[in-house]
């Protein structure tokens, strides 16, 4: 079977790997979609994530569905043929984090298609995958492309839970990217009564809005466009921090209100912070980092029609033309989120 490999910046590999036979208590699938992450596009655009680099060929991908195709012995909740969502989070559930019960804060996660460990974790972008079989999510009743969406969204709603009361709240959301516009949605379906979205570029406005967002600002073009919203101490109860940019979270927080709380989901430098601000304001800034159990409850949700993440995958392309993919990917005037086609 073949496997996508970064080598590093700019260089990615199609290469032929042995396929795997599934273990007891794991089944192996045959991939369907894939989607491109912000993390696979750093990999490839730059060679590695901040101070992580690639160190050695390492298969990009976790976000991923398939078929099962074959069942290793005690395996009794799946069966050869099911539609399948694939959790890269693989805790070792032994560790100090996971007896506490924070297993996406595991000693020794195993998650697919990350170069923090040396050796690398080989990731899941391969047209056979085995897996655990507590990984695999049923998928049955949306496609394969809605249940590749899984792992977006579950970082999503992990961000919700950890912004606490949204019934009701004036939300804002910084950065609309694909993880950005799925705040927006678990947002609206937690209850929030007004979102407020922003980003740089005019190409997400149209995304953010059919998300939910009732007003979308782009502050490249309207850098005061949040300033009504600083009125008094600000009016803000929440921020889902989605760009990773210190001027979007340092706009964000000036129209937080007193005690108001910023998740900060997106991932870059590390960023110089208003503490004057942030102890005046006695605001809470708290960190939302992967996800675990909301895996199940992203697929669930998508199969009950409560979140419709379809509007989001605006591109598709066979796993052939990975380079083509990663290009549109990395293109964020063209693309929001690009899928591999596997089968």
């Amino acid at each position: 079977m073949k496997a996508l490999y970064v080598h590093g910046k700019h260089d990615l590999r199609l290469t032929e790997i042995e396929t795997e036979a599934p273990a007891a208590g794991e089944v192996q699938v045959t991939l369907a979609r894939g989607g491109i992450c912000g993390s696979d596009l750093h990999y490839f655009n730059h060679g590695g994530i901040n101070a992580i680099r690639i160190r050695e060929p390492m298969i990009l991908g976790h976000e991923v569905s398939g078929v099962v195709s074959a069942i290793g012995e005690g395996v009794t909740n799946l069966k050869e043929g099911d539609l399948v969502a694939v959790s890269p989070s693989r805790p070792c559930g032994n560790c100090e984090e996971c007896h506490r019960g924070l297993p996406n804060q595991c000693l020794n996660m195993r998650f697919y298609g990350s170069a923090m460990p040396f050796p690398h974790i080989q990731g899941a972008f391969r047209e056979t995958l085995t897996a655990m079989a507590s990984q695999c999510v049923k998928a049955d009743g949306i496609s394969a492309a809605e249940a590749a969406m899984a792992e977006p969204l579950a970082v999503a709603l992990h961000g919700a839970r950890r912004a606490g009361e949204l019934l009701g709240r004036r939300v804002l959301v910084t950065g609309c990217g694909p993880i950005g516009l799925l705040c927006i949605l678990a947002a609206r379906r937690a209850g929030a009564g007004e979102i407020i979205a922003t980003d740089v570029s005019d190409g997400v406005i149209p995304f953010a809005k059919a998300a939910g967002a009732d007003v979308v600002i782009n502050t490249l073009k309207d850098p005061e466009g949040l300033a009504p919203y600083t009125a008094g101490k600000g009016t803000i109860d929440v921020m889902f921090e989605a760009s990773g940019v210190e001027p979007a979270l340092r706009g964000g927080m000036a129209t937080l209100r007193p005690r108001g709380r910023i998740v900060q989901l997106g991932l870059s430098n590390d960023m110089s912070l208003p503490m004057v601000m942030i102890t005046a304001k006695e605001l809470e800034l708290v960190g939302s980092f992967r996800f675990h159990e909301e895996f199940a409850v992203a697929v669930r949700m998508m199969q009950q029609g409560l979140i419709d993440v379809k509007p989001l995958v605006t591109h598709s392309f066979a796993l052939a033309d990975y380079e083509a993919a990663f290009a549109v990917a990395s293109d964020r005037s063209q693309a929001m989120k690009v899928q591999l086609e596997f089968a």
